[in-house]
C-alpha cells in the first residue's frame, strides 16, 4: 500500500498544479495511459519509433513510462522472436538432415566393386601388360631408329623380338613402292612307303593365301604376311647367289623350310606312309601393269628366280622316328 500510494503521490504531484479538482491530471492520465499503451503496442513491432513518437508528446513523465514500456516490449519481442526462431529451426532442418541419412549409398563400380583380392590381381595383370607394352614400343623403336649406342650392344636382343613377326619397312612410303607381284611356290622330294623318291609339282603358296583372303572380311595375320614376310625377308638376307649373309640369312632358310613343311602336309604331299625329305623354293615375279594415261612401258615376261634343294631331315627327324616305329611294330 505504502509504495502504491507513494507511485500515486507521484503522479498527482506532477499533474496536481493543473488543477484542484484533478480534472485535468485524470485527462493527463488517461492521455498518458492511452499514449503508454500505443507506445507498448508500436514498441513490440519497431521501437525505435515508439521511443520517438512518445517524445513527441511533450510530456516527460509519459516520455519515460513510454520509453520503458517500449523497452520492456523491444526486449520481449525480441526474446520472443529469438526463442521461435531457436524453436523453429531445428523442425525446419531435421526433416532435411533425415532426408538425407535416409537416401541409400551409392553401388561401387569398376574395380572398386571387387574383393581385395581380385583387385589385387587386376592391379599386378594391368602393371604386367603396362611394362609389356612399353618394352614392346621401345625395342621397335630401337629397331626403326639410326644406329646408335644401345643398338650396337643389344642389336641381337631387338632383332629377335623383332624378326620376323613385327619387322617394320618403309617400302610403302618410298618414293618407289613395289610394282610387282610375286608369287611364291614350292615343291618336294617325297620317299615313299615303298622307298622310291618322287617329286612333287609345284604348289602356289602365295595363291592359296589369296583365295583365303579374298571375300573374307577378316583374314587373319598368317594368311596375309607369314609367307610374304618370310620371302621378305630370305631375300634380304642373301646375296644375288642366294648365299646367306650373317646368322639372318641362316635363320630366314629355317624360317622358309617350316612354312613349306606345314603348307605340303596340308595337301598331304607326302601321301600314306612318305616322307618329305628335301623341298625347293622358286619365285614368280611380273610387274604390274602401269595405267593407260602414265604413258610407261614395262616387261610383261615373268622372271624366275630358283632357290637350290634344302634337307629338311632336321626339321623331320620326328616324322622319321615315328615312321620306323610303325615299320617297327607292323614287323
Amino acid at each position: 500500500m505504502d509504495a502504491y500510494d507513494k507511485g500515486s503521490g507521484a503522479r498527482r504531484g506532477q499533474d496536481g498544479p493543473a488543477g484542484p479538482d484533478g480534472s485535468e491530471g485524470a485527462a493527463d492520465s488517461t492521455e498518458t495511459g492511452g499514449s503508454a499503451g500505443i507506445a507498448e503496442a508500436i514498441g513490440a513491432a519497431e521501437p525505435t519509433e515508439v521511443i520517438g513518437s512518445a517524445e513527441v508528446t511533450g510530456s516527460a513523465g509519459s516520455s519515460v513510462a513510454a520509453e520503458g514500456a517500449a523497452q520492456a516490449s523491444g526486449a520481449d519481442g525480441a526474446d520472443g522472436a529469438s526463442e521461435g526462431a531457436v524453436a523453429t529451426a531445428p523442425e525446419e532442418a531435421g526433416p532435411v538432415v533425415e532426408g538425407a541419412a535416409a537416401q541409400p549409398p551409392a553401388p561401387r563400380t569398376g574395380v572398386a566393386a571387387l574383393s581385395p583380392r581380385y583387385q589385387v590381381g587386376a592391379v599386378v595383370a594391368l602393371a604386367v601388360v603396362a611394362v609389356a607394352v612399353c618394352a614392346h614400343i621401345g625395342l621397335v623403336f630401337l629397331h626403326v631408329a639410326p644406329s646408335n649406342t644401345l643398338t650396337k650392344q643389344h642389336g641381337s636382343v631387338v632383332d629377335e623380338w623383332v624378326f620376323p613377326e613385327f619387322e617394320q619397312n618403309w617400302k610403302l612410303f618410298a618414293p618407289n613402292p613395289l610394282q610387282q607381284n610375286v608369287s611364291v611356290q614350292v615343291r618336294a622330294e617325297v620317299s615313299t612307303a615303298g622307298g622310291e623318291i618322287r617329286t612333287t609339282g609345284w604348289y602356289d603358296l602365295s595363291a592359296e593365301d589369296g583365295r583365303a583372303i579374298d571375300g573374307n572380311p577378316l583374314p587373319s595375320h598368317t594368311q596375309q604376311n607369314e609367307l610374304r614376310r618370310a620371302w621378305d625377308f630370305f631375300v634380304a638376307s642373301h646375296d644375288s647367289e642366294d648365299r646367306p649373309v650373317g646368322l639372318r640369312g641362316a635363320l630366314s632358310e629355317t624360317y622358309l623350310r617350316r612354312i613349306a613343311l606345314l603348307r605340303l602336309d596340308r595337301h598331304d604331299a607326302a601321301g600314306p606312309g612318305g616322307v618329305v625329305e628335301r623341298v625347293q623354293y622358286r619365285s614368280r615375279t611380273t610387274n604390274v601393269k602401269p595405267p593407260p594415261w602414265s604413258g610407261e612401258k614395262v616387261s610383261d615376261r615373268p622372271t624366275l628366280r630358283e632357290l637350290p634343294w634344302w634337307s629338311v631331315a632336321a626339321e623331320t627327324g620326328g616324322a622319321d622316328a615315328g615312321r620306323a616305329g610303325r615299320e617297327g611294330g607292323a614287323a
